[in-house]
């Protein structure tokens, strides 16, 4: 009886695979916007920081954006007329807050929150004067809450996740007032043709990705600051933040260097490389809770990128 439902079984397997190999279709997998990690991790630690308030002043500003942006600056601005200003795109403000706070530098926070999506941070930035608008808006607003003139110096720049659409557009238009940026697990681009990933014979869109190899040569040679760090997380239908890192790094004739160590908030950092002003950091984890990690490490981050 054993013996008869074993080869049942093995009959039933070898007609269904001929009659698939028989029909003359391949039957694949159906396309999706993203493919979902099926991975919950309880490995690293995925510490946050806690929502809330930080000393110094905090307002909204409605004027110069199609969304309002948040402004913060600590104390310390308020003995200064000469002070850098921070742009963060993507993300909630008390973190962007407490790493500005932390860093002790004098900067003037402005977070932008635009919605889902690097479309619609790059489509709010594509006119030329929308960002030199929104400094010059901040400035005045922080000016005239100080009583007296405000002088920004540098400008630097940070993005999580698809606020790097912003710095796209940014830096398409007027790179060079950019002292600095810094890259969280945000910098994707197409497949071309769509949709076929790299082992499939496709390759990344790298018009999309220039205006980033530009401005990480300037880094490389000492002239700007970049940092790029990025997770494991493989979207599918796009390309990863992996492989636009690896292009970077390709087009820059730089190398990947192991390592196994602790990040900010129980990261787990796999790979490095530094070059002068650059810095690729390459980080453990394909789930959601490994993506939000690189936001949370904002405040060590930016130390980073001011220390380079």
């Amino acid at each position: 009886y054993n013996l008869c439902e074993d080869m049942l079984v093995l009959l039933t397997i070898l007609f269904l695979f001929v009659c698939g190999c028989s029909s003359g279709r391949h039957i694949g997998p159906r396309q999706m916007n993203q493919f979902p990690s099926p991975m919950a991790d309880a490995i690293r630690a995925h510490e946050r920081i806690e929502d809330g308030e930080v000393p110094g002043v905090s307002f909204a500003l409605h004027s110069a954006l199609s969304k309002p942006v948040h402004v913060y600056f600590a104390d310390r601005v308020r003995e200064s007329q000469q002070v850098d200003m921070l742009v963060h795109f993507h993300g909630a403000g008390y973190v962007a807050r407490r790493a500005v706070y932390d860093s002790r530098h004098p900067f003037i926070l402005v977070v932008v929150n635009l919605g889902s999506g690097s479309a619609v941070y790059e489509r709010e930035f594509q006119s030329g004067p929308a960002f030199a608008r929104l400094i010059e808006r901040v400035r005045d607003a922080v000016s005239q809450r100080q009583s007296t003139g405000i002088e920004i110096r540098q400008i630097y720049l940070s993005s999580f996740s698809a606020g790097y659409g912003a710095v796209r557009a940014i830096l398409k238009g007027r790179p060079a007032v950019i002292e600095g940026i810094a890259l969280l697990d945000g910098l994707h681009t197409d497949y071309v043709p769509p949709g076929r990933v790299l082992a499939h014979g496709g390759r990344l869109n790298d018009a999309k990705l220039k205006d980033f190899v530009d401005y990480a040569r300037q880094a490389m040679d000492g002239e700007k600051r970049l940092l790029i760090t990025h997770s494991e997380i493989f979207p599918g239908t796009y390309a990863s933040t992996t492989e636009t890192a690896d292009y970077v790094l390709d087009a820059l004739g730089l190398q990947r260097h192991p390592i196994l160590t602790w990040g900010p908030g129980g990261m787990q950092m796999l790979t490095e490389t530094r070059a002068n002003g650059l810095t690729i950091l390459g980080f453990a984890g394909n789930t959601a809770p490994d993506h939000i990690d690189h936001f949370h490490g904002l405040p060590a981050f930016l130390k980073m990128l001011l220390d380079q």
